[in-house]
Order: C-alpha cells, then structure tokens, then sequence
C-alpha cells in the first residue's frame, strides 16, 4: 500500500454485485449496503463503509469492512476521514458508531470518544 492511493467514494446502484463478491471473499454474511463508501485500490475493492443518516446532524458508521489480506495498512483510517470530509459537506456535526470487541479499540485510535454504549467523533470544521 505504501505510496498508494486509495480511491474512495459513493456506493452506488451498480456496486452491489461487487460487493456482495467481496464480502463473500471475507467471509461475511452482510449484505450488501444501499448506502455508504467504498475503497479502491489499483482498481481492486479493498473497503466497504455502510452508513445511515437517520440522526439530525450526524452520520452514523453501520459497518466497516476492510480486506483482511490488507488490514492494518491504514485503509480504515482513510475511510473514516473521507467519511468525515463527506459529513463536513453535509454540515453534520458527530460520526456515531455502535462498537464492540476490536472495533472499539480501532475508533479510539482515529479520534473516537466512548458516550455510553456507542462511540462518537465531532467532525472538525
């Protein structure tokens, strides 16, 4: 990944094949979201970000999913500060996130507060 860049953007309608192929290639039973971002990398699918805009001035995260061959290459990290430029755009305040086990450990490490049951990041203006 060093000296790559990672492509990221909407889901779209005719994404859902490919990432209903990339969740089965890691062993995910999830389907495929209507609503999120996905990452690139040369061309390949390498993150699927779900997310929902049911909160007033925030993003919720549903789900983060990177390829486990590429995990720990900062990926995850890119992906939420995309979503956090997204929801700059968007003038919402707060990415929310309901976390459990590891998951929590990786939202502390990019900015990630814990309040109550869910974790929360004011997106900086």
């Amino acid at each position: 990944m060093r000296g790559q860049k990672l492509f990221v953007r909407a889901i779209e309608a005719g994404d859902a094949a490919n990432i209903r192929e990339f969740f089965e290639s890691n062993a995910t039973p999830d389907a495929a979201p209507a609503c999120g971002l996905i990452g690139k990398l040369l061309g390949r699918l390498v993150a699927v970000m779900a997310i929902s805009l049911s909160e007033p001035g925030s993003i919720r995260i549903d789900g983060l999913l990177v390829d486990r061959e590429l995990r720990r290459k900062r990926i995850g990290r890119v992906m939420v500060n995309e979503l956090e430029t997204f929801a700059r755009k968007m003038e919402r305040d707060w990415l929310i996130a309901e976390a459990a086990g590891t998951s929590r450990e990786f939202l502390r490490r990019v900015g990630f507060v814990e309040e109550g049951q869910r974790m929360m990041k004011k997106v900086a203006r």
